[in-house]
């Protein structure tokens, strides 16, 4: 059985939906509509090309831990260890670039499992 909801949840609710709402409409008044997201810097390169480029230099399946040190040492960036598993993951699962050839170690699919 589930907690009832309280009138603290409902307010925190609203509150959320309503400071939303706020800085949409501020945007809109300064003319900035869909600015309410950071964009990425053109030429910036997607996390999982990244990682891609580190395994196709490396030429063998690599660790997380090894993936991370090398694409901020060759390619100077900083991935979040759960973001780029959960990114690998995803892809590994719908057989997409990535394959699983041990825990937390990723190799790329078309160079097939070792």
């Amino acid at each position: 059985m589930s907690d009832p909801v309280t009138r603290e949840d409902l307010i925190d609710v609203l509150e959320s939906m309503v400071s939303g709402q706020l800085r949409a409409l501020r945007l809109l008044r300064a003319g900035r509509p869909g600015e309410h997201r950071e964009r990425v810097p053109r030429g910036k390169k997607p996390n999982t090309s990244i990682v891609q480029d580190v395994l196709t230099a490396a030429g063998a399946p690599l660790h997380i831990n090894e993936i991370i040190l090398r694409a901020k040492r060759d390619h100077g960036a900083p991935l979040n260890r759960e973001s780029i598993v959960s990114a690998l993951t995803k892809k590994v699962l719908d057989k997409r670039v990535f394959c699983r050839t041990g825990k937390n170690e990723f190799w790329l699919l078309a160079a097939g499992k070792r």
